[in-house]
């Protein structure tokens, strides 16, 4: 949604509101000209933001209040009130602080102003000053704990090493509408070359590590360089696991996980006319979705009762079956793959499908070797604290890969979303800079589906019920997922509000910082 469409969703704050119409503590959403602005009073004070989220351009006047911050209701952006900070991902930019003035019992939004300064002294809980930051790994949290350093004011030594082949970009649009031909690949960079180049960011692609070396403090290539840290941050990720049958290795069979391998899949479907996707989780029906898209007839292919019904139950699982089903999409649930031949797939229940392009999403693995080979402990995954460093002082973990201690789930938990990742990257950079901040949000993920998305927080790796509020047919309602009387995770769809009251209820419940 752009500044344009917003700002008719409310008046010319420029031509002033009556203070009387500012409820306290409710977003008022406005423009100053083409400007979308929203407007919140606290108390006596009435503080005005820019009214457009930096990461998708969502709509902050139908977002989320809370203290003195508002959350975007598409991926949940947060940003604070006062000074337009960008204070949790997905988004990274600010928004803008407009100027407001009250007289004659209205208010009036003046001018922006310029944003204060982010950046604070580095607060070092390890002794000396760190001269050294190596980050091994270019996706979410390797991104984004590298510009949170910089933001904060971190001047030392900055490098990331990569082995992907192209600087980090947003990987959730691969499977959505990049996949489907909607979006452009212009869309998908994180940040422009040029970023790194200004913030010194020594960005390294197509490298990977051999082995870290935790006497020397270097970090060691593959191809021999050595990198000194004095703090690591290593946010490896995970790796699609393969599908072990005859025929999988042909050239027309892929797994969907980095920009290569979307561009990949891209090139065979602008000529194939049938699909295969194998797994009935997020990324095979989101790559369903964008296939059916392109007008290729998709069978999807998967052992599960219902598709999703380990995540999101049977209920919201079968919903979602028929929003594919409705769009041309063939199940063949409770069956697997036992071969894959040059334009067809043979199930194990005897059927035969026709597939010019198989796609495998049946899961993945987090990336531990690393730390395995280093003595760093693991259990499937990386073991941090709450400040997601590990048992070796000085060297951290966030992403995929790592497992923390969640306050929420009263467990240790490991997460494969994209913004958690965003979100832990951040954290680990405060925390590399000494701050000792624990990690207290809620996930939260989103997966699209035709007209539908789901928005889900919390993490439910299991339940005792489920509750529904509304009608899933009908496109709104919000889905409560129990264990006993505590609700560990809320799933919606068309309720983004309830979404963003109830990811604040579970923060608070796991004391939130």
């Amino acid at each position: 949604m752009s500044a344009k469409s917003d700002q008719a969703l409310g008046p010319d704050l420029a031509q002033g509101v009556a203070l009387e119409t500012l409820k306290d503590g409710e977003i008022f959403g406005g423009h100053v000209g083409d400007d979308a602005v929203i407007l919140v009073r606290l108390g006596e004070e009435i503080l005005a933001i820019g009214g457009t989220c930096t990461h998708y351009n969502g709509p902050l006047s139908k977002g989320y209040r809370d203290g003195e911050t508002v959350t975007c209701p598409w991926h949940h952006a947060c940003f604070s009130l006062r000074t337009g900070e960008a204070l949790r991902a997905p988004a990274f930019s600010p928004v803008d602080c407009w100027t407001t003035e009250q007289r004659d019992g209205k208010v009036y939004v003046k001018e922006k102003t310029k944003h204060p300064s982010l950046a604070s002294p580095p607060a070092i809980g390890h002794g000396e000053d760190p001269k050294q930051v190596v980050i091994v790994g270019g996706g979410a949290a390797g991104f984004a704990s590298a510009e949170m350093l910089r933001r904060r004011g971190y001047g030392g030594s900055l490098t990331v090493l990569s082995a992907d082949t192209d600087a980090p970009y947003d990987r959730p649009n691969l499977s959505k509408d990049f996949l489907a031909g909607s979006a452009p690949e212009s869309w998908l960079p994180m940040r422009s070359p040029k970023f790194y180049e200004r913030k010194d960011i020594a960005l390294h692609l197509q490298t990977t590590v051999d082995h870290i070396d935790r006497q020397a403090r270097t970090v060691v290539t593959d191809d021999g360089r050595s990198f000194g840290f004095d703090r690591l941050l290593l946010a490896p990720g995970a790796e699609p696991v393969r599908l072990s049958v005859p025929g999988a290795d042909q050239p027309h069979v892929f797994t969907l996980r980095s920009l290569a391998d979307s561009r990949a899949i891209i090139q065979v479907a602008n000529t194939a006319r049938s699909a295969v996707v194998v797994g009935a989780g997020f990324i095979g029906l989101e790559v369903a979705a964008s296939l059916r898209a392109r007008k290729i007839d998709v069978h999807v292919v998967a052992p599960d009762r219902q598709p999703l019904e380990k995540v999101l139950g049977p209920e919201l699982g079968g919903h979602v079956r028929s929003l594919h089903e409705k769009q041309g999409v063939t199940f063949h649930l409770g069956d697997s793959v036992t071969a894959i031949e040059a334009n067809r797939v043979r199930l194990a229940g005897g059927s035969l499908l026709p597939a010019d392009l198989v796609i495998v999403g049946i899961g993945v693995r987090p990336r531990t070797a690393l730390a395995d080979e280093a003595g760093i402990a693991t259990d499937n995954g990386i073991l941090v604290d709450e400040h997601f460093e590990t048992d070796c002082p000085g060297i951290f973990a966030a992403g995929d890969a790592a497992r923390w201690p969640d306050q929420i789930a009263g467990r240790r938990i490991r997460v494969e979303h994209w913004v958690v990742a965003e979100r832990q990257g951040q954290v680990a950079a405060l925390n590399m800079l000494g701050e000792r901040k624990a990690f207290r949000d809620v996930p939260f993920f989103w997966s699209a589906h035709y007209a539908s998305t789901i928005r889900y927080v919390g993490h439910a790796a299991h339940w005792d019920a489920v509750e529904i509020d509304g009608d899933l047919k009908a496109g709104s309602a919000a889905v409560r997922y129990l264990e006993g009387a505590t609700t560990v995770a809320v799933a919606g769809i068309g309720r983004d509000r309830a979404v963003l009251r109830a990811a604040v209820t579970l923060e608070n419940a796991g004391g939130a910082s």
